[in-house]
């Protein structure tokens, strides 16, 4: 992964940052759908092969399988991006043991799917997400304006990022883990421009949760043919999450930069 901010960066230290991106990516992003595992576990089990008693297997399982997919997400950057790199991401992510043809692995999803959601003070059921039928439609839309964000570069890659990762869960393509695919494929746009990732805090599960489900239901049902971005005056909680994000994501770059320029003075 090259970010620009590093050039300068002596190798070991550019080596560890990257690390521990690389961990804290795969903590929260597993986190905030559940996984229990802290971000010291999952520096046990990713760097150390570690077992953590007393936490489930399917939770080691789901941390690795992300770190596989940041590995193959790195060697995106820089292309344009098809179908069938979605699906072996899909794959990575994905880590059931168990074969199931109604929740394919690297396919588009075959069955319509929804969510409870919370709405004044209420729960609600959030059935706005595309059908099964307009998925590979709307998909083909969605990575056409992808990859012209990350490669033409002509687009502030925050707005890049808050536009995929919300249209890409407004669409939710898979059966599941379309989560886990929107905070990696949403940071493409950064890592193209050499920028750092946004990570949204795994303590902010439930406003980022809430965010994106009041602005779902505020868009209505998703279909083929129209607009996949509307209602963005919805959508400022989470862009708010999101500037959130991407400060504490320059608060790690300069500890290490200040690091580095400790060394020079020494």
């Amino acid at each position: 992964m090259t970010l620009r901010p590093l050039a300068d960066l002596d190798a070991d230290l550019r080596q560890v940052l990257l690390q521990r991106l690389k961990v804290r990516w795969t903590h929260t992003s597993t986190a905030l759908e559940g996984n229990t595992l802290s971000e010291g576990e999952t520096l046990g089990v990713l760097e150390y092969g570690l077992t953590i008693a007393g936490k489930p297997l399917a939770h080691h399982n789901e941390v690795m399988g992300h770190s596989r997919a940041v590995d193959l997400l790195d060697q995106m950057i820089g292309r344009a991006l098809a179908p069938a790199d979605l699906f072996a991401l899909h794959q990575a992510v994905q880590t059931a043991a168990v074969v199931d043809a109604f929740q394919p692995l690297g396919a588009w999803k075959v069955e319509p799917n929804s969510t409870l959601a919370k709405q004044g003070g209420k729960t609600v059921i959030n059935d706005t997400y595309a059908f099964p039928a307009d998925v590979p439609e709307l998909m083909n839309v969605w990575l056409g304006e992808l990859n012209q964000r990350c490669l033409a570069a002509t687009t502030d890659g925050f707005e890049d990022y808050v536009w995929a990762h919300a249209t890409f869960v407004r669409i939710h393509p898979f059966a599941d883990g379309n989560g886990r695919m929107a905070r990696l494929l949403a940071n493409l746009p950064l890592l193209n421009r050499g920028q750092m990732p946004l990570l949204i805090p795994a303590e902010k599960r439930l406003a980022y949760i809430e965010a994106l489900a009041t602005w779902q239901l505020a868009c209505g049902p998703m279909k083929r043919g129209q607009a996949l971005m509307v209602q963005e005056e919805k959508l400022q909680a989470f862009q708010d999450l999101c500037v959130e994000a991407q400060a504490a994501a320059q608060a790690m770059l300069d500890e290490v930069l200040q690091l580095q320029q400790k060394r020079r003075l020494l």
